[in-house]
């Protein structure tokens, strides 16, 4: 069919136009996906560069607003512990930021009346059967999941790990409601104490079976049901009491191994500086728990309150310590003034290398309550 010369013209111009528009439309929709990919894969890379960073020390300015009154820690592990926590938090704020971005724009930007506006229907465009939205939308979660698991076990192993050669071993029992630390090895400075005693430890494990004539003998899987072999006993303990704080003595700048176990109930050995707490029971190894951890060292000097972090029974919330972290030298005159002086109090060997004789950051309680005035601290010095 034939056109005259202007209908022709139209013709091929509107072609062009059309050809032109498509042209652009398909750019554009490629500048968008590029777009798309780029923002995926740099959120990706944040949260990783965030949590890759999670065993290096955040800015100061970033720990003051994400620390959310954790204290600051005194051990190498507890510094893992924080750093882990703040980089966590980071990543959160980061995703969170992203999300919230997302539901405004989407809220703002693509409502009905927008929609109206623009001369399209009310009905937006469905994005079901998307394979890339969805397999984005899934794969995304998994990936931020398993970064976290794997910086969790990073730090978990890090506080975990029995691999620090420890110069000092300290064996902390724990009992309703109070606690007993003994010094089973030191090796500071060439030191060679052992510090184990052999006839009580032997007298512990003849408590595992019981006697000849003992009614309904050995019922616990053929123990005794007053067994203690599992506790450890040392010549220089230190023992609290209602009117004395414990005080376990440690030296600064040395890795230093805790064995813990429980006299009676499930307790629970808690310093906050340290980051972390330990479960303690009867029989450790009977229930399947390791009751040996270890600090590379304490890398402050100072007291630090210690608490039972397991409800225990009555006198729980009474159930304080005190670790007090001293030179290594002042360490080892404290431990050879108490072997050399077996019977002078803790208190004693405290101030025999200038420390306060008492703990300084916790009081003990009054036990009794019988008292309506709140007034239940009693003063360690006074007592004694």
């Amino acid at each position: 069919m034939l056109y005259p010369n202007w209908v022709g013209m139209l013709y091929e111009y509107s072609r062009s136009l059309c050809a032109q528009k498509g042209r652009t439309h398909v750019g554009q929709r490629k500048e968008r996906n590029l777009a798309r990919k780029a923002g995926l894969a740099g959120v990706i890379a944040m949260g990783g560069l965030a949590l890759a960073g999670c065993d290096v020390a955040a800015p100061t300015a970033v720990e003051n607003l994400l620390g959310f009154g954790w204290p600051k820690g005194i051990t190498p592990e507890a510094e893992s512990m924080y750093n882990f926590w703040i980089w966590v938090w980071v990543a959160a704020w980061i995703v969170g930021f992203i999300m919230w971005g997302l539901f405004l724009t989407a809220i703002f930007r693509w409502n009905a009346k927008k929609a109206e506006k623009a001369g399209k229907g009310e009905f937006p465009k469905q994005l079901q059967y998307n394979v890339p939205l969805e397999l984005a939308l899934t794969i995304m979660p998994i990936l931020i999941i398993m970064g976290l698991f794997f910086f969790t076990v990073q730090a978990q192993q890090k506080v975990t790990a029995l691999d620090k050669n420890p110069e000092v071993t300290v064996d902390v029992t724990a009992y309703q409601w109070n606690w007993k630390f003994g010094y089973a090895e030191n090796k500071v400075d060439g030191e060679n104490y052992d510090g184990a005693d052999t006839e009580r430890q032997k007298l512990a494990e003849e408590s595992a079976t019981d006697p000849e004539g003992t009614p309904n003998p050995n019922p616990i899987h053929g123990k005794s049901t007053g067994d203690i072999s599992y506790l450890n006993f040392n010549k220089i303990e230190t023992v609290g009491s209602t009117e004395e704080i414990p005080v376990l003595v440690l030296p600064v700048d040395t890795p230093i191994e805790f064995r813990l176990a429980s006299g009676d109930v499930s307790h629970s050995f808690w310093i906050p500086e340290f980051l972390f707490k330990r479960d303690v029971y009867a029989h450790p190894e009977v229930n399947a728990q390791e009751r040996r951890f270890q600090v590379e060292k304490i890398e402050e000097k100072g007291a630090f309150v210690g608490r039972c972090a397991e409800m225990c029974g009555t006198y729980h919330a009474m159930m304080n310590f005190e670790l007090r972290v001293v030179d290594r030298a002042d360490f080892n005159k404290y431990l050879k003034f108490r072997e050399e002086n077996p019977e002078a109090t803790n208190a004693e060997a405290l101030e025999h290398i200038g420390e306060e004789p008492y703990a300084v950051t916790t009081s003990p309680f009054n036990s009794l309550r019988d008292t309506r005035d709140a007034d239940n601290f009693v003063d360690t010095a006074e007592a004694a």
